[in-house]
């Protein structure tokens, strides 16, 4: 028996960072965007470049086992080059791999990650294996025998195992940590309604939570009604529509603004932990992973979890790499032992 399981993806991602990146905003009369660009039909030098083997699941599965969880994880990748790099990476990692599916048909999933200068980042992503996983392939035995089923973001036809996932693990009284991505929201809320019912946490960034609920956060609210909220009312609303059970708790992660959570009673804010930022891939799978984590390590304070969660993950996003910054629970008490000043609130 393991005490986590973790579903995901699994690629071989390239970071490639060049000072001849540009940031452009673009302003309409609703909305501001910003695109990175690079000088058209020109030869552009790479500044910085590293290689780091990544994905929800790899990244999640590498976090448990830092925090001194005994971890398995399920994946698929091809029989190539870069799934020779995806196993290698597992080295000195505790990470069981017994669980991982190897097709010789299909290529491993590939990522180019274009880094900006403020250390947020585009993505070119090749699925390849990752969007091909299919319920023959699922060890079910192995998530019936864990004591928690952490599920990142899936995509293509490897959404479509979701609901047996999860079904299954709720029969098996296994815990379920769902991190939502949005193959799986694009579906619909009636679709992602029935997985959210059997997860016990449920984990999503403002902008997943806006078209899971199709809520949309008006800029103007908190100016001119609502001052005196310290959580915006258009994400309250999110919460309420995404708990759908009793004994879920659900989190709300909001970028610079820190981490929000909700189990039905009580609001919970929790500013981002300060540090460096070099890249912020990656930053999610650890903020997730932590939380579900320190459930266990704090007896199920959700705030305390929470801080938790904020400390490894700018521990992630201090590094180039989705778990070069990983932090284990002994050196994230430390720090925060040394934060006395950082806290989180109730609402």
């Amino acid at each position: 028996m393991c005490d986590v399981i973790t579903i995901g993806s699994a690629t071989m991602d390239v970071f490639v960072e060049s000072d001849d990146a540009n940031i452009v905003s673009v302003y309409t009369k609703n909305k501001k965007s910003e695109f990175m660009s690079y000088p058209y039909g020109a030869k552009v030098e790479i500044t910085e470049f590293t290689s780091q083997v990544g994905g929800g699941g790899v990244n999640t599965a590498v976090n448990f086992a830092n925090l001194g969880l005994k971890t398995s994880a399920i994946f698929k990748i091809g029989d190539d080059i870069y799934s020779k790099g995806v196993l290698e990476s597992f080295q000195n990692k505790n990470v069981d791999l017994s669980n991982i599916i190897q097709d010789p048909e299909l290529s491993t999933g590939f990522s180019i990650i274009l880094v900006s200068f403020q250390g947020d980042r585009t993505v070119l992503a090749h699925r390849g294996a990752n969007a091909k996983m299919k319920k023959e392939d699922i060890n079910f035995d192995a998530i019936k025998n864990a004591k928690l089923l952490y599920i990142a973001p899936l995509n293509g036809e490897s959404n479509k195992v979701l609901d047996d996932i999860v079904k299954f693990a709720n029969e098996n009284g296994v815990f379920v940590c769902f991190n939502a991505g949005t193959s799986s929201i694009k579906r619909g809320f009636n679709y992602l309604k029935n997985i959210l019912c059997t997860a016990q946490i449920v984990v999503m960034n403002k902008e997943e939570a806006s078209l899971a609920t199709q809520i949309q956060v008006r800029p103007d609210t908190r100016e001119i009604k609502y001052s005196c909220e310290k959580i915006h009312p258009d994400v309250k609303e999110m919460f309420k529509k995404l708990k759908v059970s009793d004994y879920q708790i659900i989190v709300i992660t909001d970028g610079s603004n820190g981490a929000y959570a909700y189990d039905g009673k009580n609001y919970y804010i929790c500013p981002l932990f300060d540090g460096p930022v070099v890249s912020t891939l990656g930053a999610g799978d650890a903020f997730a992973s932590t939380f579900c984590a320190a459930l266990g390590r704090t007896n199920n304070d959700i705030g305390k979890s929470l801080m938790y969660a904020s400390v490894n993950s700018a521990g992630v996003v201090s590094e180039f790499g989705a778990t070069q910054g990983l932090r284990t629970f002994e050196k994230i008490e430390e720090l925060l032992n040394q934060t006395p000043d950082y806290t989180y609130e109730i609402v």
